[in-house]
């Protein structure tokens, strides 16, 4: 019994002094998984230290963000793989996910190798999974994306957004990102709060609320640029009848990226192909005119969603991964019902 004990203890404190030399071993980790080092502080996993835990595997494994269609974008990106896979020496199939936490889950366990995420999930992917964010759709001079305007007719008095103090803003709905999240994320830090400087309502959509500074129901509104230049480009509105006081940062599209173990020769290769490739007409078609991948990096290109992340509440952890997997879910229970 008693020798039972001792190697019983012995286990408990070899796995505590392995903990500890673990731990020790890692001088920064900031807000990445227990799994994940990030010693050069650009705020992603470093490659392991120990060229033993360095990936090589023989089939690259690669995805897009889960959409309604997945066969879609499948076949979208068939001739990239064909290029990627001249670039690497090997063969790369397409891993169908059906939900942001499942990709993400792919990644952290080691079935998926290369991987686009969304936008908002990126940050999941960085902390838990050990993605290394390195490219966006984009053009020769810069990616795409969209901004956070505030517009307000062009015959107002408003000129900067302090001006709107005591009017009414049209938001479009609680859980727009450029229509309400965003405004309440960045507004304060230019002198004005949603709710508190200004009467907000609620529009229901980006054209709703454009139309109803046009007619005068509100004094502003914030949307999105791509929704504005569309009903531009459309005739449905008229740019000259609208000033934008406020015009955000780019709000970067679906991230690019790769598994933080893989083995660096493998990752320069990978990163290359990216950096080379350029979409041919149908691929162009699809993804709005883009034409090749725009190299970005997690620390400065995704600030913005950072910020709006933290000051919304979402916090890139497996608590928040959790609540986004079981919204996730609901949204495909009530489809099927």
């Amino acid at each position: 019994m008693a020798k039972r004990f001792l190697t019983a203890l012995l286990v408990l404190l070899m796995a505590a002094s392995a903990s500890v030399a673990f731990a020790g071993d890692c001088l920064n980790r900031g807000q990445l998984d227990e799994l994940y080092c990030d010693e050069d502080g650009d705020l992603v996993a470093d490659s392991p230290k120990d060229e033993s835990e360095w990936l090589d595997p023989s089939t690259l494994v690669f995805t897009y963000t889960p959409v309604e269609d997945p066969a879609v974008y499948r076949d979208a990106f068939a001739d990239f793989q064909a290029y990627l896979e001249k670039a690497t020496g090997k063969r790369v199939v397409y891993y169908t996910v059906q939900s942001n936490a499942a990709e993400v889950e792919a990644m952290r366990s080691g079935r998926l190798h290369i991987a686009g995420f969304s936008t908002g999930p990126t940050g999941f992917a960085v902390n838990l999974a050990g993605f290394v964010p390195m490219a966006v759709k984009g053009y020769a001079d810069g990616f795409q994306g969209y901004n956070l305007i505030m517009i307000v007719r062009a015959d107002s008095p408003y000129k900067k957004l302090e001006d709107l103090k005591g009017k009414v803003v049209a938001h479009t709905s609680a859980s727009s990102n450029s229509g309400n999240l965003a405004p309440r994320a960045l507004f304060p830090k230019e002198g004005l709060v949603p709710d508190k400087d200004y009467r907000v309502m609620y529009s229901g959509k980006h054209d709703q609320s454009i139309m109803g500074v046009a007619h005068g129901d509100y004094d502003a509104a914030p949307v999105a640029s791509d929704v504005f230049d569309r009903m531009a480009e459309a005739g449905r509105i008229d740019r000259d009848d609208f000033r934008i006081i406020y015009r955000s940062a780019k709000f970067p599209t679906s991230s690019f990226g790769y598994a933080h173990n893989l083995k660096p020769e493998l990752v320069q290769k990978i990163v290359g192909a990216f950096h080379t490739y350029r979409f041919p007409p149908a691929m162009q078609e699809n993804f709005k005119g883009a034409d090749r991948f725009y190299p970005v990096t997690y620390m400065a290109d995704w600030k913005i969603i950072r910020d709006i992340a933290e000051s919304t509440g979402t916090y890139y952890n497996k608590d928040g991964l959790k609540k986004m997997a079981a919204k996730e879910a609901a949204k495909r229970a009530k489809k099927k019902n």
